[in-house]
């Protein structure tokens, strides 16, 4: 990682917050001048940043991204540096010295010690530290691939097995636990490994594609023309082709390579990067970025090609007002830092690049505001938004506006639907693979900078639903996307409404299913700012839809609400495909809606056909909408009874004034809850001193101590004063 100092000049359009942008890196950088350094080395196994001097070693802890952060040192010996890295335990950290020899110094005892080749014939192209139980270290050799045990003790490395290749050169990420071996005239013929902790794999060999420029020139793959992503958990190979100008895109499988298309470039140098499982390919020539979701079905990029956005650099320091020399240091240094592209840039896995000329970090990010801002197919920007991590809360917030949005304009009724069916069936897959209560454990956004950090192929690739692609054939290259887009029809959720019923909705309350959706439910109602913060899914639960989508879409529309209406029954019918139970603050909306365009039949039908789900909730809502129609208010009733909510049920003929119908009631479902003296002061309020006389039979019958009661003694007073004022 080094290089010479650049000597363009800043891209002022790029800074500040104005530019137009889908990715961006923020300001400050994370600063790593050292005085005296010998270059920069990039440790992915540890996510460190390393600057070597001629005794120690500095290094920065990168996966939290502070700028801020201070280094921790390390002595060292002096001599040359090609590669630098530290065990995954942090305990040995071994210098290749030169094409043969690595160096180990253990921390804690200070003790050294060397390993070299064994022959003069072959040389060390490069080494990484594994967690493999197998092996602590891989060599990677001319000769292929030594795997050795680290030995403490007697301060030695153990040869546990070699790999014999013919190797030009390799490429490795530690988050993917892949090398790739290239061999041959143009080094386009490569043999895979993937050394995780369980095992070690052997990919098939595979070759790549490289267009011809000419009849007798054949193009040499390089290094830097081959990167290995991992994206939602599956690898890929990506491989540059400068005659072709495409990206070609291998996606790896452990027992097979399969070419997965390819992707235009419009620059002869290439980097990428993954940000949240998105893939940006930085064209470094032209100076733009392009961004594109491996994940859908689609080759189609997220955006155009666009620049890459300095955020928060502070304008004043290129027209500083200090004069001399101190202004021409001022204006270099902020110079140099507002330069993106530059041509010391170094690109580092997943989402980092170093400027290695000025000592800085920056780190990827991408807009989702932006993105979901420019591009108009709804339903696909949600499904982009509901696959976001990093920014889950944002993305959350984004669908739900967008979602509102969308209803507020009153666009047509099956527009709207597909949008709520992206959101539903992301929330069913989240409530499925538990991603909803796992987002809020903290230890699972500590290193969020490192997407998918564990993949590999014996375990590397997991894809959308959590299945290794070892056990994957390889005739599926991908799975689709994660939701359907079925129009819905009201026999069609009149259909599904009746089967999730089956499925005991109503009457098995106690289903993992519903335990994890209240307990969601419960969660997301409590959740404080901090808490927002950590989520890592943007999934939407249903109560999170009524409050920030048709709640407040109710309060801002006016007018006939048959739209809100119809929106609400697609969502029904898609929750219902998906077996997702609905709170019934939702049904209570659409009884709301209904009665307040006086449309008591359709919604007599909704009850009837069972499209609300019977409920308490509901019941009280239609005994309060049936005090302008007695049928609403009787079909109330009914669905109290059939609830079993005796206790209820009585109470409300009591209110009605059918007390003698409320106690034949309590008696049939003895019901004993109410207090008596319900029942007796409405007798006496009717004024009919038989009536009051039946209450009293009934509740000294029915209740036995009841003859021992205050409201006994003073209600049989009452009576008698009734029946002596009659007979006079």
């Amino acid at each position: 990682m080094s290089g010479k100092a650049t000597t363009s000049t800043p891209n002022i359009g790029l800074r500040g917050s104005s530019g137009l942008s889908h990715a961006y890196i923020q300001y400050p950088p994370l600063r790593c001048n050292v005085p005296e350094s010998r270059g920069l080395f990039y440790d992915d196994g540890n996510k460190l940043l390393l600057s070597p001097t001629a005794d120690q070693v500095f290094s920065w802890k990168v996966s939290l991204f502070d700028p801020l952060i201070g280094p921790t040192t390390d002595s060292i010996s002096e001599g040359p540096i090609i590669a630098i890295r530290y065990s995954l335990d942090t305990k040995v950290l071994a210098i290749q010295r030169s094409g043969h020899e690595i160096q180990f110094w253990d921390r804690e005892t200070a003790e050294t010690f060397s390993h070299k080749c064994t022959t003069e014939s072959e040389s060390i192209l490069g080494f990484f530290w594994t967690d493999s139980q197998q092996c602590d270290i891989v060599i990677v050799k001319t000769t292929g691939l030594d795997l050795c045990a680290y030995k403490s003790e007697s301060k030695s490395l153990q040869l546990v097995e070699t790999k014999k290749l013919n190797v030009s050169w390799y490429v490795y990420t530690h988050e993917s636990r892949l090398v790739l071996l290239a061999s041959g005239m143009q080094c386009k013929t490569f043999h895979g490994f993937q050394i995780s902790s369980a095992d070690v794999v052997r990919l098939p060999r595979f070759e790549m594609v490289m267009a011809k420029s000419e009849a007798n020139s054949k193009p040499v793959l390089a290094a830097e023309d081959i990167f290995i992503v991992t994206v939602y958990g599956r690898i890929y190979c990506l491989q540059v082709d400068r005659v072709a100008m495409l990206l070609h895109s291998y996606r790896l499988y452990r027992d097979a390579v399969i070419q997965q298309g390819s992707l235009p470039i419009y620059s002869s140098r290439i980097a990428v990067s993954v940000v949240d499982n998105v893939l940006l390919i930085h064209q470094v020539d032209a100076k733009v970025v392009i961004l594109y979701d491996l994940f859908a079905d689609s080759r189609a990029p997220i955006s155009a090609p666009l620049p890459l956005l300095l955020r928060g650099f502070p304008r004043s320091s290129s027209s500083s007002q200090f004069s001399g020399s101190e202004s021409s240091d001022v204006n270099a240094v902020s110079g140099h830092e507002a330069v993106t592209y530059a041509d010391t840039w170094n690109f580092l896995v997943p989402d980092f690049v170093c400027d290695v000329a000025n000592k800085l970090l920056w780190k990827f990010n991408i807009d989702l505001e932006a993105i979901s801002a420019s591009n108009s197919d709804v339903p696909s920007v949600l499904d982009f938004l509901q696959r976001r991590k990093l920014e889950a809360n944002k993305a959350k917030q984004l669908c739900l506006d967008i979602t509102q949005t969308l209803i507020l304009e009153h666009r047509p009724v099956h527009v709207v639907a597909k949008a709520i069916n992206v959101l539903v069936t992301s929330f069913s897959h989240s409530i499925k693979t538990c991603s909803l209560l796992k987002g809020l454990k903290p230890e699972m956004t500590v290193n969020s900078g490192a997407q998918n950090a564990d993949a590999d192929v014996s375990a590397i690739e997991r894809d959308a639903i959590g299945k290794s692609i070892i056990h994957e054939s390889t005739t599926r290259v991908d799975g689709g996307t994660l939701y359907s887009e079925d129009e819905s029809q009201f026999a069609n959720l009149k259909h599904s409404s009746k089967e999730a019923r089956v499925g005991g909705s109503v009457n098995n309350e106690n289903s993992p299913r519903n335990e994890a959706h209240s307990s969601y439910a419960m969660q997301s109602s409590l959740l404080s700012a901090q808490e927002e913060s950590q989520l890592t899914s943007a999934a939407i639960s249903p109560d999170e839809m009524y409050n920030f989508v048709f709640s407040p879409v109710d309060e801002e529309m006016v007018g006939d609400p048959s739209y809100l209406v119809a929106i609400i029954i697609e969502f029904l019918h898609s929750a219902n495909l998906e077996k997702i139970r609905v709170l019934p603050n939702l049904y209570v909306l659409i009884i709301q809606l209904l009665v307040r365009n006086e449309r008591y039949a359709e919604l007599g039908l909704f009850i009837v056909n069972k499209i609300l789900e019977p409920s308490k909730e509901v019941a009280l809502q239609l005994l309060e909408s049936g005090r302008q129609n007695t049928q609403t208010r009787k079909l109330g009733l009914d669905m109290l009874r059939q609830l079993g909510l005796h206790n209820d049920y009585v109470l409300l003929l009591v209110q009605d004034g059918y007390y003698l119908e409320a106690l034949r009631y309590a008696r049939k479902y003895k019901v004993d809850t109410i207090r008596p003296s319900l029942f007796l002061e409405a007798a006496f309020v009717s004024n009919d001193s038989q009536h009051l006389a039946a209450v009293l039979r009934f509740l000294t019958d029915f209740l036995p101590t009841f003859k021992n009661t205050s409201e006994h003694n003073r209600y049989y007073r009452i009576l008698n004063e009734m029946n002596s004022s009659t007979t006079v």
